[in-house]
């Protein structure tokens, strides 16, 4: 069987889930919404941008980066 044929199969198949669902669909677009809530909120929170807080031109975000990495830490 041809990959295209098979992928196209497995679309239509849930394409077809998808459109006989009532309550699902409100599920799936709760969940939806919880997950870019909780990952953008991660982001804001738990991960900045520690190279552009830190460090004012390219130069000196490389600079930095390469220290990292090639500096050995015990």
């Amino acid at each position: 069987m041809n990959i295209i044929t098979t992928i196209n199969k497995v679309f239509r198949f849930y394409l077809e889930g998808f459109k006989n669902m009532k309550l699902g669909k409100r599920l799936w677009a709760i969940i939806g919404i919880k997950f870019v809530i909780f990952f953008v909120i991660m982001k804001i929170l738990f991960f900045p941008n520690f190279l552009k807080e830190n460090f004012s031109n390219d130069s000196e975000r490389a600079e930095h980066v390469l220290q990292s990495l090639t500096t050995h830490k015990e």
